[in-house]
């Protein structure tokens, strides 16, 4: 089958080629900010993770879609990212479980993609400059080129309310009742949750008195996409609800509740996206290999109540928080891990001890 000729171009004027795959846009380009995932399985799930939102993913891994693509592995009911770069898109789905091969999964979802590119190279260049706006697809050159130069990335965008639920819904049939806000919750979340409770996903938006008016016996903050600087009534909600409600934070969901907390958050480099970083759990001194899919983190030097409890052994930075006197605690990775390792998902087992018992413990 032959592909259209198409071009990647980032904002900082470098160039690369390719071939026009999936949905054709009818501009003929997609833009966002560029970040690269360096799982090797589970391309699926990282599509479908809402965290993507406002952002195009490169794989690390060269050769994509072998084992095509079936709902069950769906994170969210559509994707949110705005596009996906490959080295090389398998023609073929071989797998018993596959329902369509990638390239139709992403033109019926309307997600562009290019493949053909150098994404060893593309990888480096964001290694070495951090991630970076910019356009791709098959519209001439200069047409790339002038959409790179007004791409934009993701800070100060809310990104949240494009992708949260609009209306509330309850999973799991539990004894106890734990509210999850829907920052873009991700399914295996809300799976891992209503395994051990009766679940209220609600908007991300929903307030206080709304959460007071449902009762919870805890308070779930989910993962999301964008800066955490940007949702200034979110941080507000959860000022109001802490030492009110046990809470557990996961990835946006930290974030927040650190700046609830009176932390401030910064942009990473490149972020870190993939399900190999090694973390490290101060309280028992176990290592455990992580998912995790974040462009921002916790300063260090801003955290003035709780502790840290997790770093990461890459680069240092802050993994997790506990509060225990508050009772609250949060971590910056995946521990659902949807794609990667579960040795993470002992921390919905603290969470539900700390609902029946208001004792945050270490494992």
């Amino acid at each position: 089958m032959r592909h259209p000729d198409a071009h990647l171009v980032l904002n900082d004027g470098t160039t690369f080629e390719g071939y026009a795959v999936g949905y054709q846009p009818p501009r003929g380009f997609t833009e966002g900010e560029f970040v690269f995932n360096t799982a090797l399985s589970g391309y699926q799930e990282v599509i479908t993770d809402p965290s993507y939102a406002g952002q195009i993913v490169a794989f690390t891994y060269p050769h994509i879609g072998n084992y095509g693509t079936t709902t069950l592995d769906d994170e969210a009911p559509r994707p949110a990212c705005r596009g996906v770069v490959m080295r090389e898109l398998s023609e073929v789905a071989s797998n018993w479980r596959a329902e369509e091969t990638l390239a139709s999964y992403l033109t019926r979802h309307q997600v562009p993609a290019i493949a053909g590119v150098d994404t060893r190279r593309l990888t480096r260049h964001l290694r070495a400059h951090g991630a970076l706006a910019g356009a791709f697809g098959s519209a001439p050159l200069d047409e790339l080129i002038n959409a790179a130069q007004r791409a934009r990335g993701t800070d100060g965008t809310d990104f949240v309310s494009d992708v949260t639920t609009r209306v509330p819904y309850e999973r799991g049939a539990g004894s106890l009742h734990v509210v999850a806000f829907d920052y873009g919750i991700k399914a295996t979340m809300v799976r891992q949750l209503a395994e051990r409770f009766r679940v209220t996903v609600v908007p991300a938006g929903t307030a206080s008195e709304q959460v007071d008016e449902l009762a919870p016996d805890g308070i779930f903050l989910s993962n999301g996409p964008g800066d955490p600087a940007a949702l200034v009534s979110e941080v507000e909600v959860l000022s109001s609800l802490i030492g009110r409600y046990a809470i557990f934070g996961i990835c946006l969901g930290h974030q927040l509740l650190c700046t609830a907390l009176g932390a401030r958050t910064y942009k990473l480099p490149f972020g870190h996206h993939g399900s190999n970083h090694p973390v490290k759990d101060l309280a028992t001194g176990r290592i455990e290999i992580t998912a995790q899919n974040h462009n921002y983190a916790v300063a260090a030097d801003s955290l003035v109540r709780g502790v840290v409890s997790h770093v990461n052994l890459n680069d240092g930075v802050i993994e997790g928080v506990a509060v225990p006197e508050e009772r609250c605690f949060s971590v910056q990775y995946h521990p659902e891990a949807g794609p990667g390792p579960h040795d993470a998902r002992y921390l919905f087992e603290r969470f539900e001890t700390l609902v029946r018992t208001g004792t945050l413990v270490a494992r």
